[in-house]
């Protein structure tokens, strides 16, 4: 009778495996939500800023395409895609103005 009373080893185990996976994805989407609200603190931080000095970047229009420049240290930074969209620029302009332009960009001053 006292067999009826205790769950067997196996429906034990079950309950403990069952628990430790309710854990371990409680974890995970902590891990998960604290990596996130780091990421969001970081870019706060580092949004706009130079790579190289840490000074502001401005944003300068060419076209239709936005380029990130530091005034400080002559840096140019263009986001992914960025590079193909200026080179279909320039292709479908007849004059040589736009790369005179950029290449001033380049120039040391």
């Amino acid at each position: 009778m006292a067999n009826l009373d205790k769950p067997s080893s196996t429906e034990e185990e079950f309950f403990a495996r069952e628990e430790i996976e309710k854990k371990r994805k409680l974890a995970l989407q902590q891990s998960q939500s604290l990596a996130t609200q780091q990421r969001e603190e970081l870019k706060k931080l580092h949004y706009m800023k130079c790579p190289k000095c840490g000074m502001d970047l401005q944003t300068l229009k060419h076209g239709d395409v936005e380029v990130e420049t530091c005034f400080n240290c002559h840096g140019i930074f263009l986001d992914a895609g960025e590079l193909e969209r200026l080179q279909k620029q320039l292709s479908h302009e007849k004059s040589g103005k736009w790369m005179g332009a950029v290449l001033n960009l380049f120039k040391n001053k």
